[in-house]
């Protein structure tokens, strides 16, 4: 026999017990009685009182449920949006990717993103605390607490870069746009196209030497397959100094080091005052990338190639459908875009008012996310398609995806544009946006999932 209980009263108490529920999870009369306490530094701290009087729960909310819709858009909307879905859209048949990718947001994406907001809003618990609904099952939210925990080790690195280049991106020249810098080699080119690239189409010396740098040295042959870019020497040799093996681990990068640390103390300087601070940072962290992306894409649409690169990014090839591999993609870009399963969601969801309509803010996060996906690969195929066209080669062949896209193909982009600083210092000051709404989320959740209030 189905039982009715409804949220906050205290009816139906001998049929909770007979059914075997807990009703200590369930919501009871005066479970939302709000009230504020002044904590030893003054600051008002609000308190989720339960029937027993012993018992309070600290727990603030938004101040405003935009603070909540942006802060769920800030992590999110992520460098995922902007750097992998453009890659996988013209890598799995262009605007074909977009069928199995909107399946996949209508089955799974939209479904599972309400459910742990819901999940959170309902039991105001974080990753690990939402699972007292079923405690045999509490392994799951420590396992998705491993999995945060490595994601924010790897995506403050991804900060650093950002930082990195930023800081570089400060001066007249580009130090990614010339040869004859400390780091470089003597196969450093700045002036090599796809046919002088191709050994085939190579038959003298002197044709390599029209196209080598004035530093390189000419007294014996060079093979033309160890040419490198400027820009990977710069990543490789200057930004990263690979080693030659794993038992070489080098020296450290003190630079690096630095940003390291700025980036975390950012980071805590978003994320130390509670939600209530957070809650507004997220009004330029979430939308100012947007005004970036706009930036970018007005000046790329007006780049010689712009609209071949558009078309490559949209143009259908319907028999990619018929490969398992792009549905595969598709999935996974939508779990991995929507940042579902990692119990961040529910933690944000936490904060809300217990009758708050999550469902509605669900289907907004949903068209937010996807929209920016769509949005962002018209930024990027503009760049790209510039790019091909100056290097006189496919698209294909500048098209790439994950830091290759942010530290190597699109600064290579920038320096075959006037006022090539301006516009670096305008997208690595967005890319490090990006990151700090999903690392600050991320660290918020963390320390929620084994403070107190778990």
């Amino acid at each position: 026999m189905d039982v009715f209980i409804h949220p906050g009263t205290g009816e139906n108490e001998h049929d909770v017990e007979a059914l075997g529920l807990r009703a200590d999870l369930l919501p009871t009369k005066n479970t939302e009685a709000q009230q504020t306490e002044k904590e030893p530094c003054g600051k008002e701290k609000t308190l989720r009182t339960l029937d027993n009087e012993n018992d309070t729960v600290p727990r603030e909310t938004w101040g405003r449920k935009l603070d909540f819709i942006l802060s769920c858009v800030g992590f999110a909307v992520g460098l995922g949006n902007v750097w992998r879905f453009p890659y996988l859209c013209y890598k799995n048949g262009g605007g074909a990717f977009l069928i199995p990718y909107l399946l996949f947001i209508v089955t799974s994406g939209i479904p599972v993103f309400f459910l742990e907001i819901s999940l959170g809003q309902f039991m105001k618990q974080g990753g690990i605390g939402i699972w007292n609904l079923c405690p045999i099952m509490k392994g799951v939210g420590f396992s998705s607490t491993v999995i945060v925990f490595f994601c924010n080790c790897y995506y403050i690195m991804v900060l650093t870069w950002a930082l990195y280049y930023l800081f570089r991106s400060f001066t007249g020249v580009l130090p990614w746009s010339t040869c004859g810098n400390a780091w470089n080699t003597l196969n450093c080119s700045t002036n090599f196209t796809a046919v002088i690239y191709r050994p085939e189409n190579v038959t003298t010396n002197q044709s390599l030497a029209s196209n080598l740098t004035e530093s390189s040295n000419m007294t014996t042959a060079v093979n033309v397959t160890k040419f490198s870019s400027p820009i990977l020497e710069f990543w490789e040799r200057e930004v990263l100094k690979i080693t030659k093996d794993i038992t070489d681990p080098g020296s450290i990068r003190w630079e690096l080091a630095l940003c390291l640390l700025l980036a975390w103390l950012i980071c805590y300087v978003c994320i130390c005052k509670g939600v209530k601070s957070t809650g507004k940072v997220v009004y330029f962290t979430a939308l100012f990338p947007y005004v970036v992306l706009l930036c970018l894409l007005v000046r790329g649409v007006f780049l010689p190639g712009a609209v071949t690169g558009i078309e490559f990014y949209l143009k259908p090839n319907w028999t990619k459908l018929q490969e398992a591999q792009v549905w595969i993609d598709a999935g996974t870009q939508v779990f991995f875009s929507y940042a579902i399963g990692l119990g961040a969601l529910a933690a944000l969801g936490s904060y809300n008012v217990y009758h708050n309509d999550c469902f509605k803010d669900c289907v907004i996060l949903a068209v937010v996310n996807s929209a920016t996906s769509f949005f962002a690969g018209f930024v990027i195929f503009t760049f790209l398609g510039f790019m091909a066209h100056e290097q006189h080669v496919p698209i294909d062949r500048v098209a790439e995806s994950g830091p290759g896209l942010a530290f190597i193909a699109y600064p290579k982009g920038v320096t075959m544009m006037p006022l090539s600083p301006l516009w670096s210092c305008l997208f690595f000051f967005m890319i490090l946006l990006l990151g700090l709404d999903s690392q600050e989320k991320s660290s918020t959740s963390l320390y929620l999932r084994f403070s107190l209030i778990e």
